[in-house]
């Protein structure tokens, strides 16, 4: 089971075991163990809102409780607690795999996954302190202008001498 804190300083346990999957696919209409096939992990990075509608599901006991709907919850996720959320959600996903190997896999292209994100956000940080972004985009406004005030007259403007 692992744990995050949302944005108003609640924690949530996020333990994923059958029930938690019976429940996501009721609810969400997502089935957890597509995470074996690698899709799934790309949908959850990718999609801030499904991942947050997932682990809801996942909490909902705790939710339920706490007396907090889906909106409440859904307002007080954003920044650090999606991204503790994701971590928390993807480990204890493949820690609920049954095959030691399949454990072993998932773990492997989790890591790779976050290696790969975070050389991403490395490289977009050296071309924004480089400034290779700006003059980029100042090359793109430069043609852009360029282009849109050159344009030839067509030819049934022009008038014959």
């Amino acid at each position: 089971m692992k744990t995050f804190t949302d944005n108003i300083d609640r924690s949530w346990d996020v333990a994923i075991n059958v029930a938690a999957v019976k429940r996501v696919r009721d609810l969400v209409r997502v089935d957890l163990l597509e995470i074996v096939e690698g899709s799934l992990i790309e949908k959850l990075i990718r999609d801030p809102i499904l991942l947050c509608d997932i682990v809801y599901a996942v909490c909902k006991p705790q939710a339920d409780e706490r007396e907090v709907g889906d909106e409440d919850f859904g307002r007080a996720m954003a920044g650090d607690a999606i991204e503790h959320a994701t971590t928390a959600l993807l480990e204890d996903l493949v820690s609920f795999c049954p095959s030691p190997r399949d454990r072993k896999n998932l773990g492997r292209v989790l890591e790779a996954t976050t290696r790969v994100m975070d050389r991403a956000r490395d490289l977009i940080e050296q071309k924004l302190d480089s400034g290779e972004l700006e003059r980029i985009a100042e090359q793109a406004l430069v043609t852009a202008g360029d282009s849109s005030g050159s344009v030839p007259a067509s030819s049934g403007s022009i008038r014959a001498p």
